[in-house]
Parts: structure tokens; sequence; C-alpha cells
């Protein structure tokens, strides 16, 4: 594999399975820089079905971007996110029957990972998940995280 900064080679200096992923460190033979890569199996896309009936396919990078956002400046590592996230998408693999899920379903499964995670991070997601609009929503939701 080339080096993600100045191409050259690199040579794989620690590896780990774990989670249906393989994590590969990395050093470059020229810059002596490292960094990290993933490597997950391809499996069959997932067709989401949206609150107005709308299909599109599933996108892991949408999913850990609104993540991301609900644990912006909270003390969470990324790779309990990216295990969180591995978790939820393997969840849904199972829980589907054919190729199509619904949107809701993928919110709960996302809800029920950062109720565990961080009670913040929880509130902020079920914010725009829920769509609150008063402060009685922002109330309500404080009391399920108790």
């Amino acid at each position: 594999m080339k080096c993600i900064f100045c191409s050259g080679e690199t040579k794989v200096t620690d590896k780990r399975d774990s989670d249906g992923e393989t994590r590969r460190r990395r050093e470059c033979l020229k810059c002596k820089k490292r960094f990290t890569t993933y490597e997950r199996a391809e499996e069959l896309d997932i067709i989401i079905i949206k609150k107005d009936k709308r299909r599109e396919p599933f996108s892991r990078e949408k999913l850990k971007a609104g993540i991301l956002k609900a644990c912006e400046k909270r003390p969470i590592e990324t790779e309990k996110i990216d295990k969180m996230l591995n978790e939820i998408e393997r969840r849904l693999r199972v829980k589907i029957k054919g190729k199509e899920v619904e949107s809701k379903e993928i919110g709960e499964e996302v809800m029920k990972a950062l109720k565990k995670l961080d009670k913040v991070a929880y509130i902020r997601f079920a914010s725009v998940y829920r769509d609150f609009k008063a402060l009685s929503d922002f109330k309500l939701a404080m009391k399920e995280v108790k």
C-alpha cells in the first residue's frame, strides 16, 4: 500500500482482527510516518426506506456523520464510535428481511447504542431524530436517561 503522506511504500507493523474488521498499523519505508487502515468485507447493499417512503442506499458515512455530530466535543474515542457503528450495521444486517430497512429502525438502533455510550450525545441525537419542538421534549428525554 502507498503512504498517504508521500506515496512511498509501506510495511505493516501490527495487525488486529475484530468485529469483522481488520485493523492494520502501517509505517512508510520512505518518510517513516505511521497511519492506520481498516479493512472490512463488502456486504450486500441495504436499501433505506425514508419517512416519506423514498428509498436510498445505506450510507455508513452518512450514519457516522450524524453520530459524530451528536458526539461533538464529548470525551468519546473515535474507536468506540467505529465499534458502535460496526455493531449497529451488523445488527441491521441480521435484522432485515430481504434488503430493505426503515430509517426508523436505524434511528432506534443508534439511540440504543448512544444511550449506553454517552447520555449527552444521546440527548443531542434524540433532539434531531425525534424533532424536538419544545423544552418539554428535552425534559422527557432526560427522564429516559436517568
